[in-house]
């Protein structure tokens, strides 16, 4: 689905409203302050791609802020990754400031207060993603929402470039074709999020870090391993399954929750693959789960219908 919005079929004293509820409808709820509401212009196009949408906003200078209120009701967590094509943005969120320039993209967490704003004309492409669409695959992606990256090469280049490409090609997409699109960029950004040498010294200890993500990239390379327990994750770590577990202590989640978590993630993905053609019981058992009904429950349980459903719905066929 396409939807444009914009304020120049707007009267004047209606502008701030109307953007109020573009935002709104687009994003999440947000309080607006205009340098001049009368006079205020902006235009607003999303392209829904699957999970995942994706914009682009232009507009005259704005300050956005999201408040403790407008997520106290809100069950599920979004993420937006914003990418500035003309000048610069402030963004403040959790106590740390940072100022980005075209050429490079942020986070903001959709469950924590902000502030967003561009003192210029600015024109930004926004990515709107599920937090457990990232969580599922980054470790405590709120820790990046800091931090400003690559927007100009590697594959934070190559997720910028397919923004740009996107609206040209979205009216010949099947619905499939753009779910599998909406899966391309967040499978882009993850790539573009892990590259970052920042990555490793994000949190309390630059040590603790680069153990807890080779951790990762050993249990993604190992989950089709039924068998796959803490003592092999730890010696195939180097360490001990003492200090692996020690580690797991204040990420609020336990090893063994973490893993089911990569598990379900990965057979989520491959159910909504429409080139798959897996029974879900061998999809299942391909990302490490040994009993298909103790599947069932769990990914019930993690996106609210049973696989078969999930994988119908996802497909158009439900």
């Amino acid at each position: 689905m396409k939807t444009t919005i914009t304020t120049s079929r707007t009267a004047t004293q209606d502008r701030s409203r109307h953007w109020h509820d573009a935002i709104a409808k687009t994003y999440f709820p947000l309080d607006l302050q205009f340098r001049n509401a009368d006079s205020f212009s902006g235009d607003l196009i999303s392209w829904t791609l699957g999970d995942v949408s994706l914009s682009r906003l232009t507009s005259d200078a704005l300050q956005y802020r999201r408040l403790p209120q407008h997520f106290k009701a809100e069950r599920d967590e979004q993420f937006l990754v914003t990418v500035p094509a003309r000048s610069e943005v402030f963004f403040s969120q959790c106590g740390k400031d940072v100022r980005c320039n075209p050429g490079s993209f942020i986070l903001e967490r959709s469950h924590e207060p902000y502030e967003f704003s561009h003192a210029e004309a600015a024109d930004l492409w926004v990515v709107k993603v599920e937090a457990k669409a990232l969580g599922g695959r980054i470790r405590q992606p709120d820790r990046f929402c800091s931090l400003q990256f690559n927007a100009a090469d590697g594959a934070g280049g190559l997720f910028t470039d397919m923004l740009h490409l996107i609206p040209n090609r979205f009216d010949a997409m099947s619905p499939e074709t753009r779910s599998t699109v909406g899966q391309q960029l967040i499978d882009l950004l993850v790539l573009a999020l892990k590259a970052d040498e920042r990555t490793l010294t994000t949190g309390n200890s630059t040590v603790r870090e680069a153990h807890l993500t080779r951790i990762e990239a050993f249990v993604r390379k190992h989950m089709n391993d039924c068998e796959l327990d803490p003592d092999t994750i730890a010696r195939g770590c180097g360490i001990s399954t003492r200090y692996l577990h020690e580690l797991f202590r204040d990420t609020n989640q336990t090893l063994g929750s973490w893993v089911r978590d990569q598990r379900l993630e990965a057979c989520r993905e491959t159910l909504r693959d429409p080139s798959n053609r897996q029974t879900v019981a061998e999809i299942a058992y391909r990302w490490g789960f040994g009993d298909q009904a103790q599947f069932s429950r769990a990914f019930k349980a993690q996106f609210g219908l049973p696989p078969k459903e999930y994988r119908e719905k996802a497909r158009g066929k439900g």
